[in-house]
């Protein structure tokens, strides 16, 4: 389903195109398509190139797996997750790899990589949703993620599926207009909450 942003300027399709539908198909995702995928993740900026991003992927034609990691998923995302072809977990290292002090970024470079995904996935007719609602803390046992590796979100990618495999309580949500704050609201001059003067 295409719902395409009505934004104030021209943007290219891919951000136009970019959102987070529920409503995804079990048709699986050939490994080469989800290598390009994983690729544009690869080719994200983050702080001084360390590039602390790790995922962990659980495709449906493996349901043992990805039972397992649709066990991590608070019981909400499971009811529509289900459906998606793929299930993955982003992991951020929280020190430097050859620095010895916490990296600050390391969030933000994971939602770097996921938002190049994003981008890439949408030009290829695949979407991903990012659920913050899973359990980080399951997560890092049944995966024995280390510690200093913190499991950041869950994602579901798939190609489009239809509303009515959705549960009801979340059919209005996918046909809803997409809506974002106004830019003068968060962009600032001169001081915190005076609105950039853009007429000149």
């Amino acid at each position: 389903m295409e719902k395409p942003a009505m934004t104030g300027r021209p943007l290219i399709d891919e951000i136009k195109n970019r959102w987070s539908p529920r409503a995804l198909s079990s048709d699986p995702i050939s490994p080469k398509t989800l290598l390009t995928v994983f690729e544009a993740g690869r080719w994200a900026p983050s702080c001084f190139n360390d590039q602390p991003w790790f995922y962990i992927i659980a495709q449906k034609n493996q349901p043992d797996e990805f039972e397992k990691m649709l066990s991590c998923l608070v019981e909400k995302n499971q009811s529509w997750a289900v459906n998606a072809s793929v299930l993955s977990i982003g992991i951020s290292r929280i020190s430097f790899s050859t620095r010895d002090r916490e990296n600050r970024h390391a969030f933000h470079d994971l939602g770097m990589s996921i938002m190049n995904m994003m981008t890439q996935a949408t030009s290829m007719g695949l979407f991903i949703h990012a659920m913050a609602g899973f359990s980080a803390e399951k997560a890092r046992n049944i995966y024995s993620i280390p510690e200093g590796y913190e499991p950041v979100t869950a994602l579901a990618i798939g190609y489009p599926g239809t509303i009515e495999e959705l549960p009801e309580d979340f059919r209005d949500a996918e046909i809803k207009p997409r809506e974002r704050k106004e830019l003068d609201s968060f962009i600032f001059e001169k001081k915190w909450g005076e609105k950039w003067d853009n007429s000149k």
